[in-house]
């Protein structure tokens, strides 16, 4: 469900807009004055959309495009290429987005959730507040840059440009380029294609470039952040099982998980799930250090079939299991130890076989009994000593937030390779789906004018009727317009209502 604070603060500020817009428009003092000063502005009010437009960004469109023609003309061309074969890309996309959502409604698989191609984003329900900043500056970003696209090419193709504006719609940021319709109307369609390939074919571009950027970023940040030597811990979330004084805290460096080595966030994540789905770890301890008090614990079930040996619920204490040395029935005995001085120093194992022999004696392996699907783990960071997480795995994930990047000076801030990751990631989903989203064939998408233009530019000697080729166009859209619109309203009333 939508958050009740997030609707009414939104609900209460287009409110406040819309009474203060309607009081002074119909002031018979103040309504003269204030239209002049939204038109001199260039600013339009209307119920939950607010609207900028100017001139000033005109000059700089011209000289974009007359940056060496030949290779303008040669950069519009692919992105016609590119706007035709995204039309129909992004059409399968739909379908197969569309197939997806249908099986999630029909499933009560909780995965399924995402493995959808596209997703309906509500800010507040499926975005977090924390990263709302990142969405609308990326989504802000993307918006400019597919209008520029539309801009230096239509000054290309000598149709007039208006002007330039961004608005604000409920939420959402976008922006707007104003095209002189006489001019666009007098072009050929080839030409009119580039035209409105060009938007698509920019939010393209930029997506690939925040890609590479977001692939090169460690080579960029070379020289003042170091990587592979560990995940840096930048959050750990309060009262977690991460957090207490013998935890993790902001600055260690977590360079393992048990026998697993922790080279960055990525080996964080894939040992994590290793440890989830493999066997408990053992360790090796020596035969001496097992206590006869401890040894002899009785051990009863759980309700879940596992065995424990450790009824005062201690948080020093854990219960063990093991074979006895040299015992010839190999049945376990159990025994309950002091968690932390049983495993500082000693070797992972699987089996007895992996424990050598040393000056102490002969070695055992001791494997935690723990509750299924729980799971002991060392943690592995520095300048500390070993955290010891018993729990679920994937809670650990999301205990703490880490990065690659460890600083090589100490006024570096921890979190500006974060804010660069997590803005390109923003920036290649938000454009990406930019492109897709305004490829598809739709009323009042870049996609209609795009269909339009490739009908009257591919049809005119198979289909010779002007009306024919139009009714053609309008069920293709009307039917671009639905599988858009189911796509949607299925989307959000599965990130609102489920």
């Amino acid at each position: 469900m939508i958050p009740v604070s997030l609707l009414v603060f939104v609900m209460g500020g287009w409110c406040a807009v819309y009474l203060a817009d309607t009081l002074l428009r119909s002031s018979s003092t103040h309504r003269i004055s204030y239209e002049s000063w939204l038109a001199s502005r260039g600013l339009m009010l209307s119920p939950f959309h607010v609207r900028w437009q100017t001139t000033v960004f005109n000059r700089l469109f011209a000289y974009c495009a007359r940056i060496n023609p030949r290779a303008l003309y040669l950069w519009f061309n692919g992105g016609l290429v590119f706007g035709i074969a995204a039309m129909v890309g992004s059409v399968v996309l739909l379908v197969k987005t569309l197939q997806q959502t249908f099986a999630q409604m029909t499933t009560d698989n909780p995965r399924m959730g995402g493995q959808q191609t596209l997703q309906v984003v509500v800010p507040g329900v499926n975005l977090p507040t924390s990263q709302m900043a990142y969405f609308f500056i990326a989504l802000l970003l993307s918006g400019v840059i597919h209008e520029l696209g539309h801009a230096v090419a239509a000054l290309r193709e000598q149709v007039r440009v208006n002007g330039f504006g961004m608005f604000v719609f409920v939420v959402y940021p976008g922006a707007f380029v104003d095209l002189f319709t006489t001019h666009l109307n007098l072009i050929s369609p080839t030409q009119q294609l580039r035209i409105f390939c060009a938007g698509v074919w920019h939010n393209f571009v930029l997506c690939v470039a925040a890609l590479a950027f977001l692939f090169l970023l460690p080579l960029f940040l070379f020289p003042v952040y170091s990587t592979g030597g560990g995940a840096l811990v930048t959050e750990v979330v309060q009262g977690s099982a991460a957090d207490g004084p013998r935890g993790l805290s902001v600055g260690d460096i977590v360079t393992g998980l048990e026998d697993c080595p922790v080279r960055g966030v990525e080996d964080w994540t894939s040992c994590l799930s290793h440890l989830s789905h493999t066997p408990q770890t053992g360790y090796c301890v020596p035969v001496a250090s097992l206590q006869p008090s401890w040894a002899h614990g009785r051990a009863y079930k759980r309700l879940d079939g596992t065995m424990d040996c450790c009824s005062n619920n201690s948080l020093t204490d854990l219960c063990f299991s093991y074979f006895k040395p040299q015992s010839r029935n190999k049945e376990r005995e159990y025994a309950c130890m002091p968690v932390r001085k049983m495993v500082t120093g000693t070797q992972a194992c699987r089996s007895d076989v992996d424990c050598p022999a040393h000056s102490q004696g002969a070695s055992i392996c001791v494997t935690p009994s723990l509750e299924n699907q729980t799971r002991f783990i060392r943690v592995t960071h520095t300048p500390n000593t070993h955290m010891l997480f018993v729990g679920y795995p994937p809670h650990l994930q999301y205990a703490v937030s880490l990065t690659n990047f460890v600083p090589r000076f100490g006024f570096l801030h921890l979190d500006l390779p974060v804010f660069l990751e997590t803005f390109c990631k923003y920036v290649v989903s938000l454009s990406g789906a930019l492109a897709v989203v305004n490829s598809v064939p739709c009323f009042a998408l870049d996609g209609q004018w795009m269909l339009n233009a490739l009908l009257e530019a591919t049809l005119v000697t198979v289909v010779t009727d002007r009306q024919k080729r139009e009714l053609i166009g309008f069920f293709l859209l009307l039917a671009g317009s639905a599988l858009l619109a189911a796509n949607v309203a299925l989307g959000l009333w599965m990130v609102t209502a489920r």
